[in-house]
């Protein structure tokens, strides 16, 4: 639901979100007032110290206050308990309950500042079990304070000033806003929302450069992530609650669903060559992605022993013959190649770990085993990478011999022209090839290096024929339908499990966006039991719960109609809205369409999706086309089936048909050798 509105302003917190920590608080405060309650009991009529006086007073007062505060929070939590997301309606007292509450915060500040010139002053000769029990109710009162004034600046939202304009915007409704009236608000609140999006950009990079390159990849990132909010009014708890209603529905949907719908294929089953060969080539590749990232991922595989191997190598002289390598001052990054590749370094041709936006680190190595030329590009590891990954306006990408309209994603586009550029102006291929002109290009990368090394295969194609590209979690929105067709010829992509990367477009998130809010809108519970419900879920599992929704009694005419719900949810009419009576493709928009690259390779567990650590897993794959990545798929394993480790294991598995515990700690410390 929209954000509360007090104090003149409006909250990045709804009137349903204090149910926790108000909770949290009343028992402290519950806590406090037995504490302060059982010394008054305890020293009744022998405050015989100098300041005895004082301190009866004090404690009287203390526990009068307590009492007003403790009925307060009791009278926020039940009221802010009732109703539902989208029908605030039984909560309407909740401003006037956190008024009583914040005047209450005057005379408990009074008190505690008291509570301290007494000890400072008058506490000599009171018995030291008096003077603890005080410092601790100042020390409690002013942690308190102190955590409330915290609690004030995480919901505070930039963007809630609420003044006569504002009024009149929601007035006007939302039909209305096509009026030019409406059509200034919504510009003028547009360019509001990009400044302080730009604002929070620099803040959280404020140790990168403010050169042009960084200021315009500020710029892009905050049109694009206030552009995609700026239809909506939810605050974060909505979306958690929305997200662990979408998780739980989508696993109903999976139950349902017909096993042998999909045809899977194993190592124990029959499979196409052209499968197994692209398996094989594919986990030898997924080594060099891996070893791409340098020390931090060697060092996690092997936490044992990774410290210990890289410390003999790191910080010690380099001799003249590492000259190929860039940007590595203390050289545990190309250790920790050589630990993970195997090779020696007579066989790397180029080593870059230079990094900044728009310019990742890749080696360029001879790859003696499978006859290739590799060229493997890292994944995202820095600030730098990450505005690289956000930077997600599409940009042209002409490409001679495809037909249809050739754009591509902006921060990986610009990054695989930059390693483009290194590899045939600084003449890397030519001296890769003179050594081995029989050998064949193979580029390789997982996550962002995924989607740059597709995309510089793309740009190399016409150059080498004969290349092949190994894209591990490249992300979705990447590149137009021309060219995700072009590179089919010479692309493959792996994709782990429900691996939210693969996922990622504007139209996904769009699609995202729009079941959120019908899940929200729809549902009949107090956003404290869907919490609740979500996080018992994802923890301990068990069925997914059935939440009713305010659906369930409406008239099957009256479905089509949007919910009153709904439109409370939404400051203007957008593709989210439109798109809530529909539950078939995600809605584009005006963001052009990006798809997977290549050929897609998608890997599940097979079994059961909920195991234990220990657990012993086996791994299914199946060809896959980019239709079944058209949205997002809510797991715990969301984020884990994208790292790199995971990817490498699953392979490994299904390459040599033996199963693995899902623990990171439970892979031997040859993870990373040569397959």
């Amino acid at each position: 639901m929209p954000g509360m509105v007090a104090f003149g302003r409006r909250w990045g917190i709804a009137s349903d979100d204090l149910v926790f920590p108000g909770s949290f608080e009343l028992f402290v405060r519950v806590l406090w007032w037995i504490g302060t309650l059982s010394l008054y009991t305890l020293h009744k009529g022998k405050f015989d110290c100098s300041g005895g006086r004082v301190l009866h007073s004090y404690l009287v007062v203390l526990l009068i206050l307590l009492a007003f505060i403790i009925l307060s929070l009791c009278a926020i939590v039940y009221v802010s308990a009732q109703g539902t997301i989208t029908n605030p309606g039984p909560r309407r007292s909740i401003p006037v309950l956190v008024y009583v509450r914040a005047m209450l915060y005057v005379p408990e500040l009074i008190w505690a500042i008291l509570g301290a010139i007494w000890v400072s002053d008058d506490s000599q000769g009171c018995r030291p079990a008096e003077v603890g029990a005080v410092i601790a109710a100042v020390v409690a009162s002013w942690i308190l304070l102190l955590s409330t004034g915290v609690g004030v600046l995480f919901v505070f939202d930039p963007l809630g000033t609420t003044h006569p304009g504002s009024q009149s915007q929601e007035l006007l409704g939302v039909r209305d806003l096509e009026s030019s009236q409406g059509s200034q608000l919504l510009s003028t609140a547009r360019s509001v929302a990009v400044r302080v999006w730009e604002s929070r950009l620099r803040l959280l990079c404020c140790c990168l450069p403010r050169d042009e390159s960084h200021r315009a990849a500020f710029s892009s990132i905050a049109q694009l992530v206030s552009g995609f909010f700026s239809d909506t009014d939810l605050v974060p708890s909505d979306i958690a609650a929305g997200l662990a209603l979408l998780h739980q529905e989508q696993d109903k949907m999976e139950q349902c669903r017909d096993p042998d719908e999909a045809l899977s294929h194993s190592p124990s089953s029959p499979i196409a060559e052209d499968l197994q060969a692209e398996l094989e080539k594919a986990a030898h590749c997924m080594q060099f992605a891996v070893a791409a990232y340098g020390w931090p991922m060697y060092v996690y595989s092997n936490p044992l022993t990774g410290a210990c191997k890289l410390s003999r190598d790191c910080c010690k002289t380099q001799s003249a013959e590492y000259d190929i390598v860039g940007g590595d001052n203390m050289g545990c990054h190309f250790s920790s190649v050589l630990h993970s590749t195997g090779l020696q370094y007579r066989d790397f041709i180029y080593v870059s770990f230079h990094n900044q936006i728009y310019e990742i680190p890749f080696f360029v190595a001879l790859d003696h085993k499978r006859e290739a030329v590799l060229v493997a590009i890292r994944g995202t590891l820095s600030l730098r990478d990450l505005l690289t990954d956000l930077s997600a306006d599409c940009e042209n990408l002409p490409v001679e011999g495809v037909s249809g309209t050739c754009y591509a994603h902006k921060g990986m586009s610009q990054a695989a022209s930059y390693i483009c550029k290194k590899l045939l102006n600084d003449g890397i291929l030519n001296q890769a090839f003179t050594i081995a002109p029989e050998y064949k290009l193979v580029i390789t990368g997982h996550s962002l290096g995924g989607g740059t090394a597709s995309l510089l295969a793309i740009l190399l194609r016409s150059s080498f024929p004969t290349l092949r590209c190994y894209a591990f979690s490249p992300p979705g929105g990447l590149m137009s339908k021309a060219l995700a067709d072009y590179s089919k010829e010479f692309v493959v992509s792996v994709v782990l499990g429900k691996d939210l990367v693969p996922r990622l477009s504007y139209p996904n998130m769009e699609d995202l966006k729009r079941r959120i809010l019908k899940m929200v809108s729809n549902c009949n519970k107090p956003k404290y039991r869907i919490l609740l419900q979500g996080c018992w879920y994802e923890l301990f599992g068990g069925e997914p719960d059935d939440f009713p929704t305010e659906m369930d009694n409406r008239r099957k005419e009256e479905l089509n109609q949007p919910l009153l719900g709904e439109e409370s949810l939404l400051i203007r009419s957008s593709s989210s809205y439109q798109g809530l009576a529909s539950e078939e493709s995600p809605v584009h928009g005006s963001h052009l369409p990006l798809f997977l690259p290549g050929r897609i390779l998608h890997i599940t567990e097979d079994g059961p999706s909920r195991r234990s650590c220990f657990s012993q897993v086996r791994y299914r794959v199946q060809w896959s086309s980019e239709t079944a990545f058209r949205s997002v798929l809510i797991s715990p394993r969301m984020m884990a089936d994208h790292m790199p480790d995971a990817v490498l294991l699953s392979l490994r598995s299904l390459t040599q048909d033996r199963p693995f515990n899902l623990c990171p700690s439970s892979l031997s410390n040859s993870h990373l050798n040569v397959i």
